[in-house]
């Protein structure tokens, strides 16, 4: 994503105060992304690395989770430290929403912080709507009409603008 000089002026103390917190809050992260475990090889890594290649900070069970641990309280923790939740809505995951898995429980708490972004990739909001029809009232991004890389530069630059005071 490039920025005008003043729109980089406008966005750069946020750049940096998100720079320092990462440094003394190492805990802390912009998002935690939510997604099915069929996803985590393919397309969830792929919003991962672009999530991070534009600077964000982000919750990811495949690079957060240490091996040993139980992995719903790692799960509880990333989601107490991050900020907004990215939930990447694909075929497998209104299939686990339907069967309550794992993906089930982080969107029960993500809905209820109503702070939550839904990412459509491979399926339709109108799809999302016929399994979660509160997740799907929420305002979100959709790769039919932005690549992933698009989509994952608007989704890191919101996390930017957020401050301080939004944990």
């Amino acid at each position: 994503m490039s920025y005008t000089s003043s729109e980089w002026r406008a966005v750069e103390s946020i750049a940096d105060k998100a720079v320092e917190q990462s440094r003394t809050h190492p805990e802390r992260r912009d998002l935690f992304l939510c997604h099915a475990w069929d996803d985590r090889e393919a397309s969830a890594a792929e919003l991962y690395d672009r999530l991070k290649l534009n600077g964000a900070s982000v919750w990811f069970s495949e690079k957060d989770v240490p091996l040993g641990t139980q992995l719903l309280r790692e799960i509880d923790k990333g989601l107490l430290n991050s900020r907004v939740g990215i939930v990447l809505v694909t075929p497998a995951l209104l299939k686990s929403i339907e069967t309550e898995g794992i993906a089930e429980k982080e969107l029960s708490v993500l809905l209820a912080s109503n702070r939550v972004i839904p990412v459509a990739h491979g399926t339709t909001f109108e799809a999302l709507r016929d399994v979660s029809p509160m997740l799907a009232s929420h305002a979100g991004l959709d790769t039919a009409e932005s690549s992933l890389g698009d989509v994952a530069a608007k989704i890191a630059a919101a996390a930017a603008a957020l401050g301080d005071d939004d944990y």
